[in-house]
């Protein structure tokens, strides 16, 4: 069956949308991480969540999952070739976020980012 996409955006949302896949790929952008690593830096994630879109990123080709043979076993993930072609869209939307805190916070909001930093993805 066909797949149609009203907008060329959904097509971008339909691979990197929702509230833990664009934070998934900004912490892999500063390198290959280990599921508990990644659960450290997304603390309301759930283990199953997590684990949910991994897989989902791993079978779009974003990121790229590595076994290593031993024990106990060790999996890494990172950003694959075309996972570093979201890098504009995530830095972004990073810039976009931290312009609007600040919009937000100049009028009178209390919103802090714990962690403004993007630089991982300034390397590719």
């Amino acid at each position: 069956m066909k797949k149609v996409y009203q907008l060329a955006i959904s097509a971008t949302l339909d691979v990197i949308g929702g509230k833990w896949k664009p934070l998934i790929l900004c912490h892999l952008g500063g390198g290959p991480l280990r599921t508990g690593e990644l659960r450290r830096k997304i603390p309301n994630i759930t283990q199953k969540m997590l684990v949910q879109q991994l897989r989902e990123l791993e079978e779009d080709g974003i990121i790229n999952r590595k076994v290593y043979n031993q024990v106990p076993p060790k999996v890494e993930y990172s950003l694959s070739d075309e996972g570093k072609t979201l890098r504009e869209i995530l830095v972004s939307m990073s810039e976009w976020g931290i312009r609007r805190v600040a919009k937000l916070n100049d009028a009178g909001a209390e919103i802090e980012i714990e962690h403004e930093d993007y630089s991982g993805f300034l390397r590719y």
